[in-house]
């Protein structure tokens, strides 16, 4: 059994859905894959030391186990930056948890990984 032609005139809207549904395809995949090999830092525990400290518990995920800098930060009440380090996560485990100790110029209230690159 032969599958019915589409009416005539309506061939170019086929073609528009197809290229349509083509490059929402291709977006798709593109960003699966981006997602795949995405650097991730996520916060697992902090603790307010004292007025001048706050100690911070992360995780960096990372597809490869290349080295990574992270940027951690302290945060005030109305989410100022009262203090921030830099921590250098050596080439390893595609997984890791790391402490860090960040002094503060005031009390903090939170610390958070404010950003995560590669280093070269």
């Amino acid at each position: 059994m032969p599958l019915p032609r589409p009416a005539p005139g309506t061939t170019r809207w086929w073609v528009i859905g197809t290229v349509g549904i083509s490059l929402m395809l291709a977006v798709i995949v593109w960003f699966a894959l981006a997602s795949a090999n995405a650097l991730t830092a996520v916060v697992t525990t902090y603790d307010v030391l004292s007025d001048s400290e706050i100690a911070v518990g992360y995780d960096v995920h990372r597809p490869d186990g290349a080295a990574v800098r992270c940027t951690i930060e302290a945060q005030d009440t109305r989410h100022g930056r009262v203090g921030t380090i830099t921590d250098e996560v050596p080439a390893g485990a595609k997984s890791v948890h790391r402490e860090v100790a960040v002094r503060t110029s005031a009390r903090s209230v939170v610390g958070v990984v404010q950003s995560c690159v590669r280093v070269p």
